[in-house]
């Protein structure tokens, strides 16, 4: 009979691609408001952001940028947040890597920690998905106070982290 010596050693592994939430992510480029694509003017930008359905970001996860070499004045992302307020589930400033990075932190910092409680885990490395390195610090900052160790990699191979 094959014995599955990681089911009994009691390690706990966390794949953070399991801890992105389910749900659409969209970037929004101020780009496409600017006039000739650098020049924000707030009339038209009000005009544009009143007559654009919303309802496509409907529980989604959006990421709003700039891509042109224009300058965005800072309220301009106030507006645009507040428009996609009332159907996004998340709005940030940046790019789709920092969104997945912004929904990590959310779904990580929500972990109880007491479930980890002087456990032995480890964090998954390699996966389907990249996962941003910022991830990895947040997870190790949530479960280092209460796990009896923490590492990364995989089962027959892992990295020590920290150990109590």
């Amino acid at each position: 009979m094959i014995e599955n010596k990681v089911e009994k050693s009691g390690l706990i592994t966390i794949d953070l691609v399991d801890l992105i939430p389910s749900g659409s992510q969209y970037l929004v480029d101020l780009k496409d408001f600017m006039h000739e694509g650098i020049i924000l003017r707030e009339k038209d930008f009000r005009t544009q952001l009143k007559n654009k359905d919303w309802s496509e970001y409907q529980d989604g996860f959006v990421a709003v940028t700039n891509s042109s070499e224009g300058i965005v004045p800072l309220w301009a992302y106030m507006l645009i947040s507040s428009a996609l307020q009332p159907f996004a589930s998340l709005v940030i400033r940046g790019n789709i890597a920092h969104l997945k990075g912004a929904l990590l932190r959310r779904s990580i910092e929500a972990l109880n920690s007491a479930d980890y409680q002087n456990k032995r885990v480890i964090i998954k490395g390699c996966g389907k998905e990249t996962i941003p390195e910022s991830a990895y610090i947040t997870i190790t900052q949530k479960l280092q106070p209460v796990v009896k160790s923490l590492m990364f990699g995989e089962a027959c191979s892992t990295v020590p982290v920290f150990k109590a």
